[in-house]
């Protein structure tokens, strides 16, 4: 997230979505080439390889926490307070990040099903092309796989954008409406810490469970709630250090033995998840403000995942099928299953900075320029050089501004 020069991004955000989309392409892969099948099996920890593998969920869950923690920064920054939110500024800006890289994706995903490539049809009985089309722009692509099952991957992963676009439809409207803080915040809380409830109310329905709206909602409130702590005060450099040591242990006890904590904690072990991923972002933003922040070595091409994290995840699915249509032709057998995971990284990679650089960043300037209110001028500050320049912080969302 941007601290101070709007053109500053702060490392530790940058490499906690790295270290999320990594989970979403190793999750993505795993189903299909697990690594508790290759030869790393024999020389790696079992709960480790399940953590590299199984995770995908969880990450997305990170990216919503997030998503809430930068887009309320970035407005809090940009208008003072979230009463004072300009609504058309903040749809134009979220059109012009979001849309250009989603249309792209659906009509190459359209011509892929016309054409009958494998991976890519939607084969399901209630299932269609216009209604997948419907459902992805309509932002209940979630809804609709909960009521019919599982479209392609492809088409699937679009179920988080649906959560995260659908809140922010409604986000500046509640802003607007409660306008005081000490309105805004009460339900927020609620929203926020209801995610096990939520969860425990939906296990009827194994994909309505994923990719219902409320759970993710909760995620997001998380995300906006420490966006105003942050803005609201800043603590001692030991209770920052404190913040981020429990942060860092929390996720890690998800990501590494999510079963033990689900043994114990149940639905509650996603608010494990939801606060640590908080206490990192909390940690990393009061470290910038205070001048503390430093990269850490030799995480560069993790940070940079994190940079690209929105157009690597439309786009992942892609080289994700090649590789693994690649991998039964030549019939690699399983023991030497991950070194596949080698060139996904690669390959994940350079689609998504090609995707950043021939569409997405071109695209989001000149519809900044063009809507109504969509650039800083728009938004009621001045003009300057960089003002029609994305400003790096605000980036996923799934995705994040």
């Amino acid at each position: 997230m941007a601290t101070g020069d709007a053109g500053a991004r702060n490392p530790g955000i940058d490499l906690l979505r790295g270290l999320a989309i990594v989970l979403v392409v190793f999750n993505h892969l795993g189903l299909r080439i697990p690594l508790g099948k290759t030869a790393l099996a024999g020389v790696l920890p079992a709960w480790l390889l399940r953590g590299l593998n199984w995770n995908g969920y969880e990450a997305v869950y990170v990216f919503f926490v997030i998503s809430g923690f930068l887009i309320a920064g970035n407005a809090l920054r940009r208008w003072g307070s979230l009463a004072a939110i300009d609504a058309r500024a903040f749809y134009a800006r979220r059109f012009a990040r979001i849309v250009p890289c989603l249309l792209a994706l659906l009509a190459v995903l359209g011509a892929l099903h016309l054409l009958g490539a494998r991976d890519y049809v939607i084969h399901r009985a209630g299932q269609s092309l216009p209604r997948a089309l419907l459902a992805a722009l309509g932002l209940h692509l979630n809804w609709y796989e909960g009521q019919t099952g599982y479209l392609p991957g492809s088409w699937d992963v679009l179920w988080s954008l649906s959560i995260e676009e659908a809140f922010y439809l409604g986000f500046p409207l509640a802003c607007l409406l409660l306008r005081r803080r000490a309105l805004l915040v009460p339900p927020l809380v609620l929203l926020a810490l209801s995610l096990p409830w939520a969860r425990a109310a939906l296990h009827g329905n194994e994909i309505w469970l994923e990719k219902a709206y409320l759970p993710g909602m909760a995620a997001i409130a998380t995300g906006v709630l420490g966006a105003l702590l942050a803005n609201a005060c800043r603590p001692p450099g030991r209770t920052v250090a404190m913040l981020g040591w429990l942060g860092a242990l929390g996720l890690g006890a998800v990501l590494l033995d999510g079963g033990a904590l689900w043994h114990w904690l149940r639905d509650g072990y996603m608010l494990v998840l939801t606060l640590s991923a908080l206490c990192l972002l909390l940690c990393c933003r009061w470290r910038a403000d205070g001048g503390t922040m430093r990269p850490l070595r030799g995480f560069g091409w993790l940070r940079s995942w994190g940079r690209l994290s929105y157009e690597i995840y439309l786009t992942h699915m892609f080289v994700v099928f090649a590789l693994v249509r690649a991998y039964r032709a030549l019939g690699g057998g399983p023991a030497l299953g991950w070194l596949w995971y080698l060139p996904a990284l690669g390959l994940c990679w350079l689609l998504g900075t090609a995707v950043e650089r021939l569409l997405s960043t071109p695209c989001e300037r000149r519809l900044r320029a063009m809507l109504p209110g969509g650039t800083r001028h728009g938004c009621g500050v001045a003009p300057s050089a960089g003002a029609n320049r994305r400003a790096p912080s605000e980036a996923w969302e799934t995705g994040r501004d």
